[in-house]
C-alpha cells in the first residue's frame, strides 16, 4: 500500500509540474515518518524514498542507527535549542528556524563538528497564532543575520500553511512565500541561497509544486491517517 501511495503522489507531482511548466526534477518528495515505525519507514525506502522528514530530535535519533545510511534526514519540526547538539552534522537539512537564537546555538554546534549546516527559515505567512516561525516581514532581516554566522548556509525558505478543505485557499500563502524567496534574492546577500521551498503537504502539495515548491512533505498521503490528522 505504501509503495502504491508514492506512486499516486508522485504522479500528482508530475501532474502539477507539467500544469506550470516546471522540470520534476526540481521538486523532491519528503516521507513525513514522525510516530510511524521503522517497518513502514523501510516500506518507503525499498519504493524508493530517500528522503525522510522528523518532527522530533529523540524519535530521529532513534530511528537513524537502524536504517539505511544513505538517508537524507530533514528536520522539519520545532527545534529546541537544547536539542541542536543532537543532530548537527547528523541531519540532511534543518527545515525550522524560527529564531535567531536558533540558528546561533546551530552555528555553535557546526563550529564544534567543523561542518556546515544547511538550513531554511520557518515564515509564518498565515500569522497563525499557533505556528511557530517569523513574519515575511521579519525573513530577511533573519537571513542576514543568520548568514553571518559560521558553519551555516541559509538554502531558502520554510512555511506550514493553515489546514483548509480546500488547497486553494493555500496558494496565497506558497505564491507569497515564493515572492519573498526572489526578494530575498535579489539583494545578494553573501551565504544565502534561495534555492529551497520547502512548503505543501498531504491536502496542498498538488498547488504548493505548482507555486514553486522545491520540497513537499507528506506523510498521510504515504502512510495513512494516524489520530485523525493530515498531514
Amino acid at each position: 500500500m505504501i509503495r502504491e501511495n508514492i506512486e499516486l503522489v508522485e504522479k500528482k507531482i508530475e501532474e502539477a509540474c507539467k500544469r506550470a511548466g516546471r522540470d520534476c526534477s526540481q521538486v523532491h518528495l519528503i516521507a513525513v515518518s514522525k510516530t510511524k515505525p521503522v517497518e513502514m519507514l523501510e516500506e518507503a525506502y525499498n519504493a524508493g524514498i530517500r528522503d525522510f522528514g522528523e518532527n522530533r530530535v529523540q524519535e530521529l535519533m532513534e530511528k537513524m542507527p537502524v536504517l539505511p545510511e544513505d538517508i537524507r534526514w530533514h528536520m522539519i519540526g520545532h527545534l529546541q535549542r537544547n536539542k541542536v547538539k543532537y543532530i548537527v552534522g547528523k541531519v540532511w537539512m534543518i527545515h525550522s528556524v524560527d529564531s535567531l537564537e536558533l540558528a546561533r546555538e546551530i552555528s555553535r554546534e557546526a563550529v564544534k563538528r567543523q561542518v556546515t549546516v544547511k538550513i531554511l527559515l520557518e515564515v509564518n505567512v498565515a500569522e497563525e497564532e499557533s505556528k511557530f516561525g517569523v513574519t515575511v516581514k521579519e525573513a530577511c532581516g533573519l537571513a542576514e543575520a543568520a548568514a553571518k554566522l559560521p558553519g551555516i548556509q541559509v538554502e531558502g525558505l520554510m512555511t506550514i500553511a493553515p489546514y483548509v478543505e480546500d488547497p486553494e485557499e493555500n496558494r496565497i500563502y506558497f505564491k507569497r512565500l515564493k515572492e519573498l524567496s526572489v526578494d530575498i534574492y535579489d539583494k545578494n546577500i553573501d551565504n544565502v541561497n534561495m534555492n529551497v521551498l520547502s512548503m505543501g503537504m498531504t491536502g496542498d502539495y498538488s498547488v504548493a509544486v505548482e507555486e514553486g515548491a522545491t520540497y513537499v512533505r507528506v506523510g498521510t498521503g504515504i502512510f495513512g491517517e494516524r489520530k485523525g490528522m493530515v498531514l
